[in-house]
């Protein structure tokens, strides 16, 4: 099909996070995830049982359509037990999706804007919430009480890995001032941290 995309082709521009979603579903009893903003990055599915990918994007929906296409994407990648389900649904996150509440463990978000904003209904109670800065959602859930991070993820030298050791002293603002909701929110990016990780671990509380 003219204009395909796949993840084969979407890991030589962004890499491939598979050990990231390893190290958390080696870490925490993650089982069932959703992934706002996804586009085509299958790498949950390579660590994670069930995995439904949400995207605007009608490439996403064409790619995720051609069920052959993904699963020969995943073949020789994913771990004992991962990838039993993988859904799509062509839907705008920050409207109603068709997920019951409280019935994921993990939410993603990565470069996809205020995700924890709008999704937050969907994880269970003591889930988890996986969020960069670079739209500003890991420091709006920073700032939210009902979140306590729990871990880091680094990104060094093409490998991913998950860290709990000193969390104080990450998500500390540069600026204090910064560190307004509001002006996250307005502003569409995150806050500068004196100490900073590609992705940050929060659960629900």
């Amino acid at each position: 099909m003219a204009g395909l995309v796949s993840w084969a082709q979407y890991r030589d521009s962004i890499g491939d996070r598979s050990g990231l979603f390893a190290a958390l579903a080696g870490t925490w009893p993650i089982e069932r995830a959703l992934y706002p903003g996804s586009y085509v990055d299958l790498s949950p599915s390579t660590a994670i049982a069930s995995v439904t990918y949400v995207d605007t994007d009608a490439r996403a929906a064409r790619y995720f359509a051609e069920h052959e296409r993904v699963r020969a994407d995943l073949a020789g990648r994913t771990d004992p037990g991962a990838a039993t389900e993988v859904a799509f649904l062509a839907s705008d996150y920050t409207r109603p999706l068709d997920v019951a509440d409280g019935s994921v463990d993990l939410l993603i978000s990565l470069f996809a804007g205020p995700v924890w904003d709008h999704c937050r209904r969907y994880p269970r109670p003591g889930g988890w919430l996986l969020a960069n800065t670079s739209h500003g959602d890991a420091s709006l859930a920073a700032l939210d009480p009902s979140l306590r991070l729990v871990g880091v993820a680094h990104h060094r030298d093409g490998r991913y890995g998950l860290s709990m050791d000193r969390l104080a002293d990450y998500l500390v603002p540069k600026r204090p001032e910064a560190a307004d909701p509001e002006q996250i929110r307005r502003r569409g990016r995150g806050v500068a941290y004196t100490r900073s990780a590609f992705a940050y671990v929060f659960q629900a509380i």
